[in-house]
């Protein structure tokens, strides 16, 4: 299998693990900003476990992002633009795992930085990488190719993509495309 390729057979039973990052606080929704306790990216992972019963990981950045909408904007173009985003804890070792469901806000065209930091350097090796994630009418942008580029020796999925303002009636959605 290589980019793209999909069996969805092939994701029944096996052992899963879901690495997100999602944030709340303000977020863009339908044309508005409006405060969200949780984030849209974390509402679809606890969908993804709850119905395969995957393992969570959600990676969190050393130096959290504002609060404000605007402010989070600006302090993601710098930690993309200089590729520096520590996160708080390493992911945890995945060599048992079969599939990995790989989940994020898009941020500026792309996954935020601290899923780069998360995911460099771990062996990919026959691993089904099964990317998920929320934005406000981008769709899955450039993130597949990311984790295609990223994720050497993995099978890429086309993954999907939910509108954030939906996440929470998009349970239905989550179980059509496991």
């Amino acid at each position: 299998m290589g980019l793209f390729d999909e069996n969805k057979d092939d994701y029944k039973g096996k052992k899963s693990l879901i690495i997100y990052f999602s944030r709340a606080g303000e977020n863009y929704v339908g044309g508005t900003i409006r405060y969200i306790d949780k984030g849209n990216t974390e509402v679809i992972a606890e969908y993804i476990r709850d119905i395969v019963g995957a393992d969570l990981f959600k990676v969190e950045p050393l130096t959290p992002y504002s609060d404000d909408y605007k402010q989070c904007i600006e302090e993601s173009k710098v930690r993309t633009r200089s590729h520096d985003a520590p996160i708080k804890e390493s992911v945890p070792d995945i060599s048992s795992y079969d599939v990995i469901y790989v989940g994020a806000p898009v941020y500026l065209g792309g996954m935020p930085e601290e899923l780069f930091t998360a995911l460099q350097g771990l062996d990919y090796t026959g691993k089904i990488i099964r990317p998920f994630v929320t934005h406000e009418g981008s769709g899955l942008s450039g993130i597949p190719m990311q984790l295609k580029k990223l994720c050497d020796g993995a099978d890429i999925t086309s993954g999907i993509a939910i509108r954030g303002g939906t996440v929470n009636s998009a349970k239905g959605q989550v179980e059509e495309w496991i």
